[in-house]
């Protein structure tokens, strides 16, 4: 071996330790994102999911994972690039090629698959599906546009709840858009009791879901804090999403009138009183400070007896003991 060559050994043995150290690194910052698990173990939760029942990973590795909504057989909507479908067998195929930057998703009672939609310069809330009833609901507030279409909950009326980063609005069948809650800040989730009497709210920056009682014409009033989250903001922290807020993203009610919240903790599992029952524990990467968790739910199975945890670019599943409430599907 001559000189020179013990001298480009040494120094690629320096280099590949030096990126060896820089991977480390960058992991410990949150660099590299930990792969998702191929299944969690439910804790025990009185009338919600069985002590060590899998939560079991349908597919991992997608773009992103949002607004899931169940089809009439149980299959699984979920907003990616396009729209995909994961069916019953745990197959995800495409269904919607392009959605305009779907974000959340509702079927209303006509069978049409009502989303918000966040493209750039073409935000609105319009019919998705079937192909020949694609049209425009609503694209404004006030003559202003909307403003990162985030999430909705459908009305048995045909109204519409959605939120955007300056409130949280309402579009009655028929009507013009209202906005109906603007002092809190960066609305997410929302969703209705079964019997459509209480709306709730999460609030990202606060400590407590709120709620707020519905009338007839859709219209809301009586804010009150509803159940406190087990996970909560921490200022300074490394990781940048427990930083940020609470993770509170999206809901679910099941029909007994319990309410599933995704938040950085996992699934937390409130009473319709407002008591914390239990957390499913998905979530993965706070090792590294680059947690990975929930960003919404929904019922499916031929059965609703499943629920559907998505998010961080994953599919996750889960038989519960509990029934998600009866809602139009198609």
């Amino acid at each position: 071996m001559s000189f020179h060559s013990g001298i480009s050994t040494k120094a690629m043995c320096l280099v590949a330790a030096g990126v060896l150290i820089s991977t480390s690194a960058l992991a410990q910052r949150g660099g590299q994102q930990a792969p998702p698990p191929a299944s969690f173990n439910a804790p025990a939760i009185p009338g919600v999911v069985a002590a060590g029942t899998a939560i079991e990973l349908v597919k991992g590795g997608l773009q992103r994972t949002e607004g899931p909504v169940a089809m009439q057989d149980g299959s699984m909507l979920v907003s990616s690039n396009g729209i995909l479908k994961a069916d019953l067998s745990g197959n995800v195929t495409t269904f919607i090629e392009n959605s305009n930057g779907t974000n959340g998703m509702g079927w209303d009672q006509q069978g049409r698959l009502i989303a918000v939609q966040r493209a750039p310069k073409n935000e609105k809330v319009g019919v998705l599906y079937p192909p020949d009833k694609v049209t425009t609901l609503a694209d404004n507030f006030q003559g202003k546009p909307f403003n990162s279409l985030n999430d909705m909950a459908l009305d048995k009326r045909g109204g519409v709840y959605f939120t955007d980063t300056q409130g949280i609005y309402y579009l009655p069948p028929g009507g013009t858009v209202s906005r109906i809650i603007d002092e809190v800040p960066r609305p997410n989730g929302l969703v209705l009791s079964p019997d459509e009497k209480t709306l709730y709210v999460h609030n990202k920056d606060g400590v407590y879901m709120l709620a707020f009682d519905v009338a007839a014409n859709g219209t809301i009033s009586n804010r009150r804090n509803f159940a406190r989250y087990k996970s909560v903001r921490i200022p300074g922290h490394k990781d940048p999403s427990w930083d940020e807020d609470n993770g509170a993203d999206g809901m679910a009610v099941d029909s007994e009138g319990r309410v599933y919240a995704a938040t950085n903790s996992g699934v937390e599992v409130f009473s319709a009183r407002g008591e914390l029952l239990g957390v499913m524990p998905v979530q993965w990467g706070a090792e590294n400070d680059n947690i990975r968790k929930p960003q919404n739910l929904a019922f499916g199975g031929p059965d609703r007896k499943t629920l559907y945890i998505v998010g961080a670019g994953t599919i996750y599943k889960v038989r519960t003991l509990s029934q998600g409430p009866q809602r139009p599907t198609k």
